[in-house]
């Protein structure tokens, strides 16, 4: 690889040759702040706050430079902190801040917002250029899964970049011009009028408050304190990998004891683990492989848990619907099986059984009002809440985190294996599947349980495995631009599989639109999605299950309730239809 040397405040540094000053600044230790920047996503000098200085070619540049999109050069020497820099930073800060609502007591991203933490950094006069709490509120609350306030946008843009380039469906950018520019959709019409899919990529990109995650803690709060409802919750995988960022724990701690000692506190009847939900969803998806592949069903069969990807299916390639499985997500198995199998077994009218589940995924909150998602007669799940919510309501009780005990998941629904502590990562549930299927096709024990070439976070991984002298072949992928160009492939007959794993979100759960903010400059320097997922790896070498058949629960469950799994009161259960969408 070809490179070139520059000093950076008089650091030496050896870049590769096409680097920004914003990445070889990186590999000098030295931070240059940003609002717009995203490594690999958004890099458009928009925000004007990377501004440098410096010489090249033995004269000075042409005044201040954006770090973010200006390419290294031999001999070039770089300052990111001189009093002309400095000023300008604050310069700009304040005008920013001009045209930005003050409400930072209330905003939900009090004490994690990044033009706060810069505006106090550089020590900002933030009524220089005007007072922004003058400023009316521009809401858009027409989605089930997130509020815009755009009088809290500074128009970054990473919003627009994530939508586009991540996640394919681009159905937000920006409108109008000049002072009157503003990020909606086309036309100026509600988000929930689009072809929004709910993923809430947007919100884990933005720097401000403009994009939140809707509040559902207060339904969770009444439905708490409502003494003729039975009220349990189960938390999703990668919760318990996360959740522990809202309290100051390093990125990846499992904080599975202390959650579940919280969410008993916070007053809830039942504490159960959604993880013995996607063994379930296992031993469903499975056994629908098996009798797809034998009997000539639709292949390739693809995966059915992450309802932002199953919303982008209906929606811009309706023709896969049939290649969908009928299963339903892990959090909706979980309710379903709560108000059936755990009502009668504990002698509940449905009615009165309240399910809460804390997800990583906003999509989730759109989910629990689909059709064909309500096998009691009651909807599956009442409320789903996110990570970050969840985190919210333990403050907000008053809870001493750090006090907290570990504690267990309450034994009724309580054990999940290894297999199902995977979900939240890519690849986790195509490994999970392929570590049962192996072993009820064959009748044999798997000669490892470890499936390593579908882990990982690359665009898209493929695999051939030979299962009782069948070769599967087998791909995974995550992030919606990239379950297209699989589509798109599989579609012109360049590719050929039998089972196709799909997440929503970039990296899987672990990077869902409800998970913990992390700031831009810490996304562009780590991968935080690697270090998400490495906990819930973790857990499944722990594990004393590893495989989703092997979990003592769910054998109980088919034994004394749903017979085998595929069966008939099965599929009335836990399994579901899709419908094609319009594309708007």
């Amino acid at each position: 690889m070809d490179t070139v040397r520059l000093k950076i405040n008089g650091i030496e540094v050896e870049a590769p040759q096409g680097a920004t000053i914003i990445e070889a600044a990186r590999l000098a230790g030295v931070r240059i702040p940003t609002l717009c920047y995203l490594k690999g996503i958004n890099a458009i000098g928009a925000c004007r706050i990377c501004l440098v200085e410096g010489t090249e070619g033995g004269r000075p540049m042409r005044g201040l430079v954006a770090a973010c999109v200006y390419p290294v050069s031999e001999g070039m020497e770089v300052f990111t902190n001189t009093p002309k820099v400095i000023q300008s930073r604050k310069n700009t800060l304040e005008l920013i801040l001009s045209n930005h609502r003050m409400d930072c007591l209330s905003c939900t991203r009090n004490g994690n917002c990044e033009l706060a933490a810069l505006a106090k950094e550089y020590g900002v006069d933030q009524y220089r250029f005007g007072d922004g709490r003058d400023i009316p509120v521009d809401l858009d609350t027409s989605s089930p899964h997130l509020v815009r306030d755009n009088s809290k946008c500074i128009l970054c843009r990473r919003c627009v970049a994530v939508c586009r380039q991540n996640q394919y469906v681009a159905v937000i950018g920006t409108n109008e011009r000049g002072f009157a520019t503003n990020i909606g959709s086309a036309f100026g019409v509600k988000l929930a009028e689009t072809s929004c899919i709910n993923c809430g990529q947007c919100i884990t990109v933005c720097p401000t408050g403009a994009l939140s995650v809707k509040d559902d803690t207060n339904k969770v709060w009444d439905a708490i304190q409502d003494p003729s409802k039975h009220v349990v919750v189960g938390p999703a995988p990668s919760v318990r990998a996360q959740l522990g960022e809202c309290f100051g724990e390093k990125m990846g701690t499992n904080v599975e004891g202390k959650m579940v000692a919280a969410l008993r506190r916070l007053g809830f009847d039942k504490v159960f683990d959604v993880d013995t939900a996607a063994d379930m969803t296992i031993m469903e998806e499975g056994t629908e492989l098996l009798e797809r592949v034998k009997n000539g069903g639709t292949l390739p069969m693809i995966t059915s848990c992450s309802p932002g990807w199953v919303k982008f299916c209906e929606t811009y390639y309706p023709d896969f619907i049939p290649n969908l499985s009928s299963c339903k997500s892990p959090q909706q198995m979980y309710g379903a099986l709560m108000k059936t199998y755990y009502a009668e077994k504990e002698g509940i009218d449905p009615k009165d059984i309240f399910v809460v589940s804390v997800m990583p995924c906003t999509a989730k909150k759109f989910e629990i009002g689909r059709e064909d998602e309500s096998a009691s007669g009651y909807p599956d799940i009442d409320v789903s809440i996110t990570t970050v919510e969840l985190a919210n309501m333990i403050k907000r009780a008053g809870l001493d985190w750090d006090s907290l005990p570990d504690e267990e998941f309450d034994p009724a629904f309580g054990l999940g294996t290894g297999a199902g502590h995977i979900f939240g990562a890519t690849g986790g549930v195509m490994e999970a599947a392929l570590r049962t299927v192996y072993e009820v096709a064959t009748g044999e024990t798997a000669p490892s349980v470890d499936y390593k070439e579908v882990r990982g976070t690359e665009d898209i991984k493929e695999a051939t495995y030979d299962i009782g002298g069948m070769k599967v072949n087998v791909a995974v992928t995550s992030g919606l631009s990239n379950a297209a160009k699989l589509l798109d492939s599989v579609r012109s007959g360049e590719k050929n599989y039998h089972f196709i794993e799909v997440m929503c979100c970039p990296g899987g759960c672990v990077n869902g639109g409800g998970q913990p903010d992390v700031p831009g400059y810490i996304r562009s320097s780590v991968d935080v999605r690697a270090l998400r997922a490495k906990a819930l790896y973790k857990e499944d070498e722990g594990s004393v299950y590893r495989k989703s058949h092997d979990n003592p629960v769910v054998k109980e469950i088919y034994k004394s309730y749903l017979g085998e799994p595929g069966s008939h009161k099965a599929h009335e259960i836990l399994h579901t239809s899709y419908v094609a969408r319009k594309k708007y």
